[in-house]
């Protein structure tokens, strides 16, 4: 890069009209021109480079579960719902298929094939001429709505999918809520799962029109000195996930989040329910609020993510014991985590698997902070999972400083099994049947 050059000085001029002192500043002034390039400010054309190695990053595409589930998270995701315009099994099946090839692309990259320049571009250019896998997912999951609207899916519908209702502490903002099918897009970089989203758009605009969309992120988080990776936090400021099931345990996650068995259609073996909901926080108030009354809300120390009854050195793995605590001393009996987990025998059952991502939207109307949760949950049971457990927390001392505005219930599908399968063919097959 041309270093560029002081402009020359007239030094009669400049004696006359700053005085001599200013010749001290000039010379600092020219000094610092001259420094050598190596010891400038680096670019930030350079900042890509730390990117090089988490670019290459893949997730198979194949295999009898869709990634982005129990994927481990990457720090940018998005969710997207659509309506779908078809008006038959054949476009029904068309779509999924036109669907699978570009996920299929983009989760595994690949060059941007040329095109004549008179002719629209056929990538958006945002990721160059080599689209790089960047650790992207692409998880396709659809809503009561389908099985509602075509009579030819009707039969097929899921066991506990079902249109999402208004809890009391909702605040649900019809434009933002439900629709026919979700798309999650998880990636290193925001720009990754942007890429992605308007590739599906431009690509798949004969059948799909989108409906909402949110974007969300998660901190980055340092290994903690026994080199376990502690849970992201939330906007509130408090560890996310510290009560997570492990997703790399196989046996756990057939049992919390893949669908099996005979109480569900066969075309469903494979899937999970996917609940999204929209957190609106209130940052402002809760950031104005004591610090032992954000604990006690919690249940948990807001730095260490430790239980309130957990020892002052533990971490957030430490397991709270509520039947020491019988009384809710410690840990109070409306606190968050006592109410959606109170580890009772029955309780095993409403496990799910979070995902949630933070996400920041600029400010209201009102002037006040728009960021929140963007709250994303699998389980093989929707109602024992998420709507169990939710209802178990109506009414809890954090709905003052959180209300949800949107989201909906829908059906992740199965895995695409290989380069001839595509997502959703055990739900087309069985439709062709009836």
């Amino acid at each position: 890069m041309e270093r560029i050059k002081a402009p020359r000085t007239d030094r009669r001029n400049l004696l006359k009209g700053l005085g001599a002192g200013a010749m001290g500043v000039l010379a600092a002034g020219r000094a610092g021109a001259e420094t050598p390039a190596q010891q400038a400010p680096h670019n930030v054309q350079e900042a890509p480079v730390g990117h090089a190695d988490t670019a290459k990053q893949r997730v198979d595409f194949h295999g009898p579960h869709q990634a982005g589930i129990t994927t481990p998270r990457p720090a940018s995701g998005l969710v997207a719902s659509f309506d779908i315009v078809v008006s038959s099994p054949d476009e029904f099946e068309e779509m999924l298929r036109q669907l699978t090839e570009r996920a299929r692309f983009l989760t595994q990259g690949g060059l941007v094939p040329e095109r004549d320049p008179k002719l629209p571009p056929p990538d958006s250019g945002l990721l160059g001429p080599m689209v790089a896998p960047d650790a992207q997912t692409i998880t396709v999951a659809l809503g009561d709505s389908v099985f509602e609207r075509f009579d030819w899916l009707t039969p097929l519908r899921p066991l506990h999918l079902q249109r999402m209702v208004q809890f009391p502490n909702d605040a649900l903002e019809t434009s933002i809520c439900h629709g026919d099918m979700t798309i999650q897009f998880c990636a290193n970089l925001s720009d990754t799962n942007m890429h992605a989203m308007r590739d599906i758009v431009k690509n798949l605009s004969e059948f799909l029109v989108v409906r909402w969309m949110y974007e969300g992120s998660v901190p980055p988080v340092l290994p903690a000195p026994d080199g376990s990776t502690p849970s992201a936090r939330n906007f509130l400021g408090f560890r996310d996930g510290s009560a997570n099931p492990d997703s790399t345990d196989a046996p756990l996650m057939d049992k919390v989040v893949w669908v099996a068995g005979p109480d569900e259609p066969e075309w469903a073996q494979g899937g999970t329910y996917q609940a999204v909901r929209i957190i609106r926080n209130f940052v402002e108030r809760w950031d104005r609020t004591p610090l032992g009354e954000q604990e006690r809300i919690f249940g948990r120390r807001k730095m260490s993510g430790a239980p309130l009854d957990a020892p002052q050195d533990a971490t957030e793995q430490a397991l709270p014991d509520y039947s020491a605590d019988a009384e809710g001393k410690l840990t109070p009996m409306d606190a968050h985590i006592r109410l959606a987990n109170p580890r009772t025998p029955d309780s095993d059952r409403n496990l799910m698997l979070r995902r949630p991502f933070n996400y920041s939207r600029g400010v209201t109307k009102s002037g006040q902070l728009d960021q929140g949760l963007l709250f994303i949950s699998y389980q093989a049971d929707l109602q024992q999972g998420f709507i169990e457990v939710q209802n178990r927390l109506n009414g809890e001392p954090l709905e003052e400083y959180i209300k949800p505005v949107g989201g909906g219930y829908f059906f992740a599908l199965p895995g695409v099994r290989d380069d001839a399968d595509y997502l959703g063919s055990s739900l087309i097959t069985a439709a062709r049947r009836l």
